[in-house]
């Protein structure tokens, strides 16, 4: 993690973009904004909003990866704590300071559970996601080894047809084994329906978690009929979270992107067939660019290219602007067709971006803005944990 003890020696424009108090315009590029006021806004929207559904909201951490914005999550809109896809990950979450944290996502690599086992020693309630019986012995002689417990949740895949059982009978078998295990806990089911969470339409996206909650339904009824209950039935992303608050069987969601806002998830559709990102959720998160060249008469040259973003989710899309548009990029250059020609060299441009998380992770750090002014500088906490 990036050491902010030594804040004041770092030097702008090869340490840092910026320093608290330094004017919007004379930001280096390219670099990440935060728009401060619409992060807070849709932060306080979704605590808000699971608080008054009698929710949980464990905030996804790798959207992000900043422990920053997760203590921000925490404070501002009451989430119970973060998921982290891996172990490293979380362990960043933990030393900075998170007390709840889950890898929401599978651990089988001895050296890794291992690590994992020794996270409750940094004070954070750990959980993790098993979909395997052989995975039970490997985690809890860990726990064991180390004097701590792991909770651990039952993953169903209930459409996103990656980990996770498909059938109450294995949930049922995996839950047991845990629930006997010394060192472990059995703490609930995970379901999180990523596969639909880009659809467009409102009502595909609903026959989607419809199934979902079906099979989850019936795996939380079994077990509570053998006498296993479920602390935690977690899902629900930014496309989803109506769904599984109003489920009747959910108890937790795990939204990340609703923070930012990409292009991607912007463009999907409410129930009244309004892009969410034209009133349900603002634009907060942006790659900050520069025109560097100019010389075609129809075109403006940018500095954020590949290396500046993750294009897997589509081009990013200019902010407030319908006169110019992003139409190419390569490693170090970003193409802006500008027919009118109304750039020039040095402007600077907003970019939303297509995917936040990946883009997020190809940058050191965060400069939050707030009426023209930089206000805070964060650092990319976890950026490189990827193990």
């Amino acid at each position: 993690m990036k050491d902010m003890s030594n804040f004041d020696a770092y030097e702008i424009g090869f340490d840092i973009p910026a320093k608290p108090g330094l004017d919007e315009a004379d930001i280096q590029t390219p670099c990440l904004v935060l728009d401060l006021g619409a992060l807070e806004r849709n932060i306080k929207k979704m605590g808000d909003y699971a608080k008054s559904h009698g929710m949980r909201h464990r905030v996804h951490g790798k959207m992000h990866k900043s422990v920053d914005i997760a203590k921000l999550q925490v404070e501002l809109g009451g989430a119970c704590g973060v998921c982290c896809q891996k172990v490293s990950e979380a362990e960043v979450f933990a030393r900075g300071g998170i007390k709840d944290v889950l890898v929401s996502n599978q651990v089988r690599d001895l050296a890794k559970i291992d690590r994992l086992a020794r996270l409750p020693k940094l004070g954070a309630r750990t959980l993790v996601c098993v979909d395997d019986l052989a995975n039970v012995a490997d985690l809890s002689n860990a726990a064991k080894q180390h004097g701590t417990v792991i909770e651990c949740l039952v993953e169903i895949d209930c459409g996103a047809g990656r980990c996770g059982v498909t059938t109450t009978p294995e949930v049922v078998e995996i839950a047991k084994a845990i629930d006997a295990a010394e060192g472990l806990k059995f703490s609930g089911i995970q379901a999180y329906q990523g596969a639909m969470q880009h659809l467009d339409s409102y009502e595909d996206r609903k026959a989607k978690i419809d199934i979902a909650v079906e099979m989850v339904q019936d795996a939380v009824d079994t077990l509570k009929a053998d006498g296993l209950n479920c602390d935690i039935v977690g899902g629900g992303g930014t496309g989803s979270y109506y769904f599984e608050s109003n489920s009747g069987v959910f108890n937790e969601l795990q939204c990340g992107s609703y923070a930012f806002m990409d292009a991607d998830y912007g463009r999907i559709l409410d129930k009244d067939g309004k892009r969410i990102d034209q009133g349900e959720w603002e634009n907060a998160f942006f790659i900050l660019t520069s025109v560097m060249s100019h010389a075609k008469a129809d075109k403006a040259i940018v500095d954020a290219g590949l290396k500046a973003q993750s294009v897997d989710s589509g081009l990013p899309v200019v902010f407030g602007r319908d006169d110019v548009e992003y139409v190419k990029c390569s490693d170090e250059h970003g193409i802006v067709m500008d027919p009118a020609g109304v750039l020039k060299v040095n402007d600077k441009l907003k970019l939303v971006p297509g995917h936040c998380d990946p883009t997020a992770n190809v940058h050191d750090w965060y400069v939050g803005v707030r009426d023209g002014k930089v206000e805070k500088l964060w650092p990319v906490s976890a950026r490189g944990y990827a193990y």
